[in-house]
Order: C-alpha cells, then structure tokens, then sequence
C-alpha cells in the first residue's frame, strides 16, 4: 500500500489518507457535474443545428445548403475551441486549475443562455446567424479550458495507479451532457406542436441553463487546488509562459494527441449529431424517434467510458485504446449497413452501439493525453492536444459527413472516412510514449 503522502506528492502541507480521499471525492464529483452541464451546453447546440436552426436561421436557401451553413456555425465553435486551449492553458498553469474551471463555466453560461435568446432569421434576418456565431465562438473557447481543467482536478488528486478510472468521470460528462441535451429537446418535442417547437420550444434547453450553472459554480467552489499545482507554486517552478514553452518543448505530444483523436471525434460527432440529419432525412425517421435512441446510446455511453478508464488502469492505456482503433476500422461500415435496412430493430440496435464501440479510445485518453506532459504544463499541453482535433476532425466530421453522402451517394463513403481515421490514431497510438502509473512533478 502506498504511504498517504505518496498518493498526494506535491502538496505543500502533510495531508493524511482521510483528507486526501475526501478531497479526491469532491475533486471528482466537481469534474464530472461541472464538465456534464459544460457538455450540455455546448452539444445542445449540435443538436439544434441537426433539428432547428436550418429552418429558422436558413430558412431563404436549398434544405441541403441550409444544413451545411447550420453546421457551420457548428463548427466555428470548435475552430475557437483550441484558442480557447491557448488562453485558458496558460492562466491554468499560471494560476490554477480550480480559478480557470470557474472562468469556463461562467462564460459557457452566458453564451449558451444569449444562444436562446437570438431572434430568428424572420425578425433580424441574417444577423441572427451572425449572433449565433458570436455565442458559438464564446462556447468553443470556454469548453477549450474546460477539458483539461476538468481532467486535472480528478487526475492531479488521484493515484497514479488509479488515474484513468477517475478522470474517466471527467470523460463521461460528454455523453452525459449529450443525453441531457437530448432529454431537454425531446420533452420539448413532446409537450408542443410542431410549430411551437420552432417557434419557441427549442428556446428553453437554452435558457434552462442557467440553473446548471449555479449549481455547478456551487459545487466547483468547494474543491482544493490540486497537490501538482500548488508544488510547483511553493517551488516557484511555475513556468512563466507555458504555451510557448510546451509547443517548444513537446509539439510532437501536442501534434500526436491531436491527431490520437480522430478516430475517436470523427465518430462521435457522427453518431451524435450527424445521425439526427441521416435518421430524419435519409430513413425517414421522426426526430423525437432518434433524438430519443441518441439519449439512450449517450446514457449507456455515461457507464462504458468509466469501464474501459478502470480497464485501462488495469490493463494499460496503449492495449485498450488500440483496441478501440481497431474496432472502429471495422465498426462504421457495420454501423451504415444496419441503418440503411431501414428496420427498426437494426437501426436501434446501431444507433445504441455507436457511442459504447467509441468508448473504447475515449475511456483511456484523458489519462493518456494528461501524462504525455509534465505537471508544469500540463494544462497547455493537454488542452491544446485535445482541442486541436476539434478543428481537423470533430468540427469537420458532419460537414463532410453531408458532402460524401451527396458526392458519392452511398453512406459507406462516410463509412470509409471515419474508418481512416480510426487507421491515424492507432499509429498514433504506438507512437506515444505510455507513462501511466507515473506522478510527473518536473
């Protein structure tokens, strides 16, 4: 067994085994509650912009382009995404983990709420799309900073043995707040007409975010900065500017977690938001029917990405993710050939899997990517990692989704693209180092 100080090295004042878990605990609880409502809000919007924004910001043009400008605001929120990596990395590893969560969580409010209250295309024209862009790019950079802050709070007060079960949480808030997005606009479909559903239903899973924002200021409040931050602030080894010094330092971690991710990002945002077009428009599916079965997957998601984080521990990052690579060379063509029987059960069944298959890779990165950097750059490193794939494969991932299916008329095309993703991130996988069960302080 491991000695209480050695769970928390770096802590500037002795903390025994009784204080250190019950900071651990809420250290967790805080990561996973407060990056589940950053999720919400920022994966609300994809699913307005699969459902609603097309008709109501888009309503002048072609169905097909009106789809492809709505996701373009999409992805504008997550082109601002690794600015936001940049800015919030470096005051994260300046002043605080704990500081820089309370930063993103108040911002991703204000924007996500202005989101709700943008006038349609019919009141202010085209100026409603601009002001959806605005508060996109507002989302994008808050849920930049949110990540790796979410992450290290669990991971810097966990075991290293332990890290990727913990941080797994942090991971889960993404499906969890896909699902509770996907709740908020169901019940909103459910308890109004179609046209009240345009003309102000679609509002509300918006506007109800403030009330997810207090709670998640409250809860954030009471956790302790983590034992790595506050070693290298009573050592005066802060580093002074953290995001040029890790892109010096380590840009081939920072290039090679970007790109581990695109096969896990490009799925994701296909199963999750992508789908809700395909299933509507392509097999004739209502929308309440798939947003419900992407709620289901997204719920079910909320427990295998904790699995495989525990399993990872166990077993090691590289076995677990790689083993995730593999199954998504493989699982996209089973994937579009269930859906397009057009059979309930096969389309159900597909559509449930989607986001358990991604789980492999995503379950282990957190871990993964937080240990490829030292603690002194830990922040920057990782957010800029992690958020750069928003760019070159999540944000892009249902744009192209829509233009391969148009282009080449088949959605094993689609299949194909996610497929080659899924081939750069298991070479990435191997060309990273594996540093877990390691406590990096330098």
């Amino acid at each position: 067994m491991p000695s209480p100080t050695a769970v928390v090295e770096g802590a500037t004042a002795p903390i025994d085994a009784g204080q250190q878990r019950r900071q651990l605990v809420k250290a967790v609880g805080a990561s996973a509650i407060g990056t589940v409502f950053e999720w919400y809000d920022f994966l609300l919007y994809g699913v307005a912009a699969a459902t609603v924004f097309p008709q109501k910001f888009f309503p002048a043009v072609d169905p097909f382009v009106g789809t492809l400008l709505s996701f373009s605001t999409l992805f504008v929120g997550f082109a601002a995404r690794p600015v936001g990596a940049a800015i919030f990395g470096h005051y994260g590893d300046r002043i605080g983990r704990k500081a820089l969560l309370i930063v993103t969580m108040m911002t991703m409010g204000v924007a996500t709420v202005g989101i709700g209250l943008v006038p349609s295309y019919d009141t202010i024209g085209i100026w409603g799309a601009v002001l959806l862009t605005i508060a996109r790019v507002v989302q994008g950079m808050s849920i930049g900073g949110e990540w790796s802050g979410g992450v290290l709070l669990a991971g810097e007060w966990s075991h290293p043995r332990r890290r990727a079960f913990t941080t797994s949480f942090a991971q889960a808030g993404g499906p969890a707040g896909m699902a509770l997005a996907n709740a908020a606009l169901a019940l909103m479909t459910a308890v109004t007409s179609e046209q009240e559903f345009l003309d102000w239903g679609w509002r509300i899973p918006f506007l109800a975010s403030v009330v997810l924002v207090i709670v998640g200021l409250y809860i954030r409040a009471g956790v302790l900065e983590t034992p790595v931050f506050t070693h290298h602030q009573a050592r005066g080894t802060l580093a002074r500017a953290p995001v040029i010094e890790v892109i010096k330092r380590h840009w081939r971690e920072i290039v090679l977690t970007a790109l581990l991710r695109s096969g896990q990002q490009v799925p994701f945002y296909v199963f999750t938001t992508y789908i809700i077009t395909y299933g509507t428009q392509e097999l004739g599916f209502s929308r309440g029917t798939i947003l419900n079965l992407v709620m289901i997957q997204a719920t079910i998601s909320t427990m295998t990405v904790v699995l495989f984080g525990y399993l990872s521990d166990v077993y090691g990052r590289r076995r677990v993710i790689a083993l995730g690579c593999v199954a998504m060379i493989v699982f996209p063509f089973v994937y579009f050939a269930m859906l397009d029987t057009r059979s309930v059960a096969l389309v159900v069944l597909a559509i449930i899997l989607g986001l358990p298959v991604n789980d492999l890779q995503y379950g282990a990165q957190a871990a993964f990517i937080a240990e490829s950097f030292p603690g002194s750059l830990r922040y920057s490193g990782s957010a800029l990692g992690f958020q750069l794939a928003s760019v070159t494969a999540g944000g892009p991932a249902p744009i192209l989704a829509v233009i391969l299916l148009r282009e080449f008329g088949t959605s094993m095309a689609i299949a194909a693209y996610i497929s080659i993703c899924a081939v750069i991130s298991l070479a990435c996988v191997f060309a990273l180092s594996e540093r877990s069960g390691t406590l990096d302080h330098q």
